[in-house]
This record gives structure tokens, sequence and C-alpha cells, in this order.
């Protein structure tokens, strides 16, 4: 038995241009499992005469902050590039007939061509990872989705194993430890650690997305690792879109309510992203850099993803391994 394994993440545009991003916000904001929308019509109306004219241009110009920054093109799609061949040589010592693929939900390489190639390898079990360690609808759920659908036209259907999460995993937790400890090693211990996630609205989370569980559990078998008390450190949610209530406390709105406590020193880890990228790179450190010295604050930094680190190269490979023969 052949065994492919899959690693996914959100997406990237092809390019750092308006037309590049407007092509992936189309698909990326038309998965109803992201927006959910009460009125389709309306969102549908929203989406195509407003937002991809006018919100593409704007976000060109944040990629093309980030752009060629670890490598060539995209950092997502750099760094998960780098993973999957961390990735694949740990699994080679531990295990043989293996292939791995990635793909993306949204944008190229999509999960449809990564499973087309491990089809084409006669791999008739698929283990499917989402870097995505916290659970969500609009994340983990839709990746199932975009499996689901790629394997119908499979005429042999191969066994699949999906990785629903790994919030709680022990080399995850112990990967995101050490990357804080020496992290402080090198620029000492903060006033306040900022654990901050990608926030979903709130009625997403009203209507039964565990989303919200997973990062509070991350959150507190984090801060127990790193034997931190609970006023030294913060929970918060980044990446708010729309005019609708969204989880909280915000990110923004923390960090400079911070400085008004006499809060001087911060740091931001980000555990819910597994690769760095637009929203840590360009959104926490800088634009949210800024929020909190424009507001008064003294020192800040960006604790950086796990990317292809060694322990969580490994945490990932035994995630992994777990669902093998």
């Amino acid at each position: 038995m052949k065994t492919g394994i899959l690693l996914t993440n959100l997406g990237t545009p092809d390019k750092p241009t308006k037309f590049a991003l407007r092509r992936y916000l189309k698909e990326f904001l038309s998965d109803e499992r992201v927006i959910q929308p009460p009125n389709k019509l309306i969102w549908w109306l929203a989406l195509n005469v407003v937002i991809l004219n006018i919100r593409p241009a704007k976000s060109a110009q944040n990629y093309a902050k980030v752009w060629d920054s670890f490598g060539k093109g995209s950092p997502l799609l750099s760094i998960t590039n780098l993973q999957a061949k961390s990735i694949e040589k740990e699994l080679s010592i531990k295990c043989g007939n293996l292939m791995l693929e990635v793909g993306m939900r949204y944008g190229n390489p999509s999960i449809d061509s990564a499973l087309k190639k491990l089809q084409a390898q006669g791999c008739n079990k698929i283990v499917v990872l989402p870097l995505y360690p916290q659970h969500s609808d609009t994340t983990t759920s839709s990746t199932l989705d975009a499996v689901n659908k790629a394997l119908n036209d499979w005429n042999a259907k191969p066994e699949l194993v999906f990785i629903d999460n790994y919030h709680q995993d022990e080399g995850y937790i112990q990967s995101l430890t050490n990357s804080v400890t020496e992290h402080q090693q090198q620029y000492g211990k903060p006033d306040k650690l900022m654990i901050s996630f990608h926030g979903i609205p709130q009625r997403f989370v009203n209507n039964g997305d565990i989303y919200y569980e997973h990062c509070v559990e991350t959150t507190k078998l984090l801060a127990q690792s790193l034997n931190l008390q609970e006023d030294d450190y913060q929970l918060c949610f980044q990446s708010i879109f729309g005019r609708e209530e969204w989880l909280k406390p915000q990110t923004k709105a923390s960090l400079e309510s911070l400085v008004q406590d006499g809060v001087s020193h911060v740091q931001v880890i980000c555990p819910g992203f597994s690769v760095d990228c637009l929203e840590t790179l360009e959104e926490i450190d800088e634009e949210n850099r800024a929020y909190f010295m424009q507001a008064g604050g003294k020192t800040f930094s960006y604790i950086p993803a796990l990317n292809d680190r060694k322990d969580h190269v490994k945490a990932l490979s035994d995630i992994i391994v777990k669902q093998l023969p």
C-alpha cells in the first residue's frame, strides 16, 4: 500500500498584484464556510460590486511588502514548501513508501492538483494534515470540503485519514514554548506576552464552531508550559474583517489599552499560524507594532511562527506517523 501525505494551508495569490489578488480574494470570499452569509444575494452583490473593486489594490500593496522575504514568492507558500521537504525527510527515516505533496485551499498549488499527483503515484491511502492547529469550520472543515470534492472524481477511492486539529499536541506546545524561551533569551522578558489568533465572527462560535475553545486551550497549555501567571499573558484575536462582532479581545485594541495600563514592553506570538505570512509579518510585526508604539509603548517584538524549526517539523511528523500503519 502506498500512502500519500497531503499538507494543506490557506493559500496565497500568485503575485502581489491587483489582478492576482482579485482572483485570489474572489475564490476565498466565495467560500460559504468562510463567510456564512445570512443573505447570499446581498453578499454576492457586496463582494462583486464593492469588495473586489476596492480591496485587491490595498491587499496587493501589503503583499508586496513581504513578497520574496522567505525565498522567492509568497512567504506562506515558500515556508510551507520548506516544511514539506523537512517533514518528508523526517518521515523517510521512520517510514517507507510515502509520497508527500502540498496543496492550498485557495490559489496554487490547489488541493485538487496535489491529490492528482498522489493519485498518479498510486497512493491508495491519503493522510491529510491541514496546518491549522485549532479547528475552525472556516478553515479545517473548508479543507475537508475541498478534499472530498476532489476525491469524488477518483474511480477507486483511497482510504482517507483527515487530521482535524492538533491544538493540544505535546510536541506542538513544546515547540511554541521553545520559540518563546529562545526569543526571550535574546530580547528579555516582556511586561506582557500577547497570544494572538486569527479572529472569526462571534456568530460562528454562537452557531457551534469550536475554534474559540481550541484557542483558549492552546493558550492555557502554553502559559502552563512557560510557568506564566495570569497577569503575564493575554489571549487576543487579530485580522478583523467587516462590521459584525468578532471574537474579543482584539489584538489592536488590547495593545493600545495595555499602554494606558502602564505596559511598555510586549511580545506577540501567533500560535494559530503554522508559517509566517501576511497576517504575521505585515499585520502584526508592522501594523500592530505601529499601533503599540504610537500609543506610547516602548518595546515591541514579534516571536516568529514555528515555520520549519526542527522541533516543529518533528512534532508535525509525529502527528502524521500516528496515522500510519
